[in-house]
């Protein structure tokens, strides 16, 4: 493992996945400032994640046809003049078009810097959950960097948000400039350190989007509706539903981080397994809880089981397409997970007519089959060339 490599990408990580954090973050802001309707901003929403979840996938296949370490800095600083753009535009066309190139920007950088990681870290999942919860923690701060930076009708401000970006362009610049080799492993793809016989698994990766899938959408289900069902379904205060939902998140990034500690000690398909079907008590056990206290409870588990697999997906898809890492990462990472998304209106729809609790009922049944196929799944390990096999200690 390169510890420092896995670092500086965990803390690009963090940068980059602030500004995904501050699109919506920004939204209520421009509510009051320029009295946008729930259409204006949901339309700003989607062509920041839309946008950015559907053409992922084509920037891994541009990062996998040769290394280009440039796309990680250049990604999330193309994100970070999107925000800025998209505060200090009058227009709402301009502000669109600003939230777009934000997401394009966010785009750019995950197929490279997830295969980058992945390098980084070697054979160890915990390098990964790591990775991915540098991601998490900076989007967590998105909120709070907003309210202090534009908050009490300060949208012209938004040029400071601007400065992690600078800033983290710097430290990635003083890093790789002496030394070429670094920086172009730091922005490799996998079509440079693929083993010479390996072929892509185009069908259990297939199998694995599916099964992702299955996971987006309790996911987003429980993130988008767990405030709501606190205080309308079971009575409790606005306060409740607040700290339940921040419990999910948190539990989310101990669920990863265990994840990948669970990976290197027993194997990532028993986190994956493991984190499926232990998933479906906790799910059960929100949908069907009648005092806030139990939601609470229940959430916790949920979100830590949850993510539990999180880290093993991203390393299985990209030992499923050994030859296409950054394609896997771009699909796995953006479309394969927008899906949940995509669907939650109808989700919505759902709940207006039949409640809350129902719908995490059906949200249950789904993930039950995702967890079948998850099952299904079959490990496949990283085909190592033949210059890192020879390095490679041999086993008895």
């Amino acid at each position: 493992m390169n510890r420092s490599r896995l670092a500086l990408l965990t803390s690009t990580h963090a940068v980059n996945d602030l500004y995904q954090g501050l699109v919506p973050a920004l939204l209520p802001f421009m509510v009051l400032e320029r009295g946008y309707s729930y259409t204006a901003v949901s339309g700003l929403m989607l062509a920041a994640s839309g946008l950015s979840s559907v053409i992922q996938p084509l920037f891994g296949l541009y990062a996998d046809r040769e290394p280009r370490p440039w796309m990680v800095p250049l990604g999330f600083c193309v994100a970070a003049l999107g925000l800025m753009l998209m505060g200090m535009s009058g227009s709402y066309w301009m502000s669109w078009l600003a939230a777009a190139l934000c997401g394009l920007g966010i785009a750019a950088f995950h197929p490279p810097a997830t295969v980058a990681a992945r390098m980084a870290g070697g054979t160890s999942q915990k390098a990964m959950s790591v990775f991915s919860v540098g991601g998490t923690m900076g989007a967590s701060f998105a909120p709070v960097l907003a309210a202090l930076i534009v908050g009490g009708g300060m949208l012209g401000r938004s040029w400071l948000l601007a400065a992690p970006a600078l800033v983290m362009l710097l430290v990635w610049w003083g890093c790789t400039r002496h030394d070429a080799r670094a920086a172009s492993a730091a922005g490799n793809t996998a079509a440079r350190r693929v083993a010479p016989q390996a072929r892509n698994d185009w069908r259990a990766f297939w199998l694995l989007c599916a099964v992702i899938v299955g996971w987006s959408i309790p996911y987003v289900t429980v993130i988008s509706m767990i405030a709501l069902y606190v205080t309308r379904e079971l009575g409790g205060t606005s306060f409740q539903g607040a700290a339940t939902l921040t419990t999910f998140t948190a539990a989310g990034a101990a669920g990863t981080l265990l994840g990948g500690w669970v990976g290197d000690r027993w194997g990532r398909m028993r986190s994956i397994r493991a984190g499926y079907l232990l998933a479906i008590p906790a799910l059960a056990g929100l949908a069907l809880a009648g005092t806030p206290a139990l939601a609470w409870l229940c959430t916790l588990a949920l979100g830590v089981m949850l993510f539990l697999p999180f880290a093993a997906q991203v390393t299985l898809a990209q030992d499923y397409l050994p030859r296409n890492q950054a394609t896997a990462s771009g699909l796995t990472l953006g479309l394969a997970m927008s899906i949940g998304g995509m669907v939650a209106p109808l989700f919505g729809m759902l709940s207006d007519a039949r409640g809350l609790r129902f719908t995490l009922c059906t949200v249950l049944v789904l993930f039950c089959v995702a967890t079948v196929l998850a099952w299904c799944l079959r490990n496949r390990e990283r085909e190592m060339p033949l210059a890192e096999a020879g390095a490679a200690p041999a086993r008895s």
